[in-house]
């Protein structure tokens, strides 16, 4: 091998492989090697022809295999990262081996690239690391390649990523639902989404949001990780409740309802009693009510100057209306109480205030509060990171917008993981996880 073999070797990384030869590819197909440099025209791929130095190694146990089983009957091509604007490919031909160690018969080990794939491990990288804030169409048309494969690279890139990561024990857990949407071709217009409310990452997703979708998730798990569990997090959903109470191995664990849910609750009743007063009390009320609906839903606390004395001149002309945003804000500093002991006496106030059947609206929040009350008292006794839960559905909107919607709801939450531990936060992250893409060294493959 020459000098400048040698080099090019260097630089591509792969320990115990040499450089064959080297060829331009036109787009038309056609291989040529110039005689100048000023002759190869931008956009040319140029393709570099490897072969091995030592015997093959399996990639099944990575261990030396001299026996070969089937010679490749034509070479096979993989997309490298670009060189000064230039498209590369790699050009070998792997051995089929038989292995004596692990008794398998499969394609020998290469330092460059994963089984079944046409594209090097760092160009997987790369573009992953892109698609995190670019659409995977810009991605595909920057380097010149198809749609699908900036997709099926990042998936491999991503789980490259997972697989170096150490499991984190489970003993909060968040459960939610999320709405699809109508223009979707699932039959389920819901999934279900359980995450770790310790990171706040998602480890598991189904469809559905019966008791039975959340029955699949717990069958995945073994004894001794249900009583790891202590606590669950989630919404006023019933079946959600109903499939934790069912298994009697999670009898130890607390449920709790996150403080948004229960406002969501409350907002709904003042908006019911918004539309009695304003937009069925006749043309003249609903003049004053209307675009006052966002008015009516934000907290005293966060409405400006302005906004607040609107506010007050509004609930000025109905008494019932003014009494129940009264409890609303009252119920808003109820769940923030420091101990459940404090939680119990602020909510059994509120109740009281709210029992009274002739405002219907209100009616219907006291029953549904006092029916979800343990669970309600339980957030002041444990405090858990319930936000974590409502952020991942901030990132559930961003992914699915930015990527057009998902149909592999797994891919999804590979990239959910990604969005939410975002390992490429800082410059050292990024390398680590370029890092993952670099040429296995041959002679430590096994």
């Amino acid at each position: 091998m020459g000098q400048l073999k040698r080099f090019i070797a260097e630089v591509l990384g792969f320990d115990g492989w040499k450089i064959v030869d080297w060829f331009w590819v036109k787009p038309n197909g056609v291989r040529y090697k110039p005689v100048s440099m000023v002759l190869v025209r931008p956009g040319e791929r140029l393709v570099f022809v490897v072969a091995r130095c030592w015997i093959g190694r399996c990639s099944e146990c990575g261990r030396r295999c001299g026996k070969v089983h089937e010679h490749a009957e034509a070479p096979r091509t993989w997309h490298d990262l670009p060189w000064c604007d230039h498209p590369v490919d790699i050009e070998y031909g792997p051995d089929r081996l038989c292995c004596r160690h692990c008794q398998s018969s499969c394609v020998e080990l290469l330092p460059w690239a994963d089984r079944y794939q046409r594209e090097t491990k760092r160009l997987q990288q790369h573009l992953a690391l892109l698609a995190q804030s670019m659409p995977t169409s810009h991605v595909a048309g920057l380097y010149g390649v198809d749609w699908h494969t900036v997709r099926c690279a990042e998936r491999a890139a991503l789980e490259r990523w997972q697989a170096t990561r150490s499991p984190l024990p489970l003993t909060m857990a968040g459960i939610d639902e999320k709405y699809l949407g109508r223009r979707n071709a699932f039959e389920d217009k819901y999934v279900t989404i359980v995450s770790n409310l310790q990171t706040g990452e998602p480890i598991w997703i189904g469809f559905g949001r019966r008791q039975d979708t959340v029955r699949q998730w717990l069958d995945t798990l073994s004894p001794q990780q249900k009583a790891e569990i202590t606590l669950f997090a989630m919404d006023m959903h019933g079946p959600f409740m109903a499939a934790i109470r069912a298994d009697a191995a999670l009898a130890h664990t607390a449920i709790v309802h996150d403080p948004f849910h229960v406002i969501k609750r409350a907002n709904e009743a003042i908006d019911e009693l918004r539309r009695q007063v304003f937009f069925r009390g006749g043309e003249q009320m609903r003049a004053l009510g209307r675009g006052k609906r966002w008015l009516f839903l934000r907290a005293w606390e966060k409405c400006t100057p302005e906004q607040r004395a609107e506010l007050a001149q509004l609930l000025s002309y109905n008494g019932k209306l003014a009494h129940a945003y009264q409890v609303v804000e009252e119920l808003r500093e109820v769940l923030h109480a420091p101990d459940d002991v404090t939680m119990l006496v602020g909510l059994t106030h509120v109740l009281r205030r709210i029992q009274r059947r002739d405002n219907m609206p209100m009616r219907k929040l006291h029953d549904s509060l006092q029916d979800h009350l343990p669970e309600i008292v339980a957030l002041g006794k444990h405090r858990p990171p319930v936000g974590r839960v409502e952020a991942l559905n901030n990132n559930w909107e961003t992914l699915v917008r930015q990527g057009r919607g998902y149909r592999d709801l797994q891919f999804l939450l590979l990239k959910l993981r990604f969005a939410i531990a975002n390992p490429i936060r800082t410059e050292h992250g990024v390398a680590r996880f370029v890092a993952l893409g670099l040429p296995t060294p041959y002679r430590q493959a096994a």
